[in-house]
């Protein structure tokens, strides 16, 4: 069964750093891309970033791109992110999601999606 599982969120002061992990299984890591996202309520899913370990790259979204930080533990098929810098407008649901091969911007080319992890900034 493919599975991804968010964990890492938490509740943090505005400043603060969180590094959320996205534990893959039941598919074989390389082939995949991992991307992060987030929404926050009443708001629309953005991007964050992505991994790429069939293509051995990395891509930052214009979201948060000066603040993260995206790499991966092939043993432990483990994507990371690294938020830096934290803010309350960063408050949010944190999702990662895998797609075939390559980073997409588009949304739709991830075909799973794993249930997130809450992250709150307090001001």
């Amino acid at each position: 069964e493919v599975q991804l599982q968010a964990s890492g969120g938490g509740l943090v002061q505005a400043g603060g750093s969180l590094r959320l992990s996205c534990l893959a299984s039941g598919f074989t890591f390389d082939d995949y891309a991992i991307g992060w996202f987030r929404q926050a309520p009443g708001k629309v899913r953005e991007g964050i970033a992505c991994i790429s370990k069939y293509e051995g790259t990395s891509h930052y979204y214009d979201s948060m791109k000066d603040r993260v930080i995206i790499s991966s533990d092939n043993d432990q098929n483990t994507v990371y992110l690294q938020i830096n810098n934290l803010k309350p407008e960063d408050t949010a649901r944190y999702y990662c999601a895998r797609e075939q091969k390559w980073c997409s911007r588009s949304q739709s080319m991830y075909d799973r999606w794993g249930r997130g992890t809450q992250v709150t900034v307090s001001s």
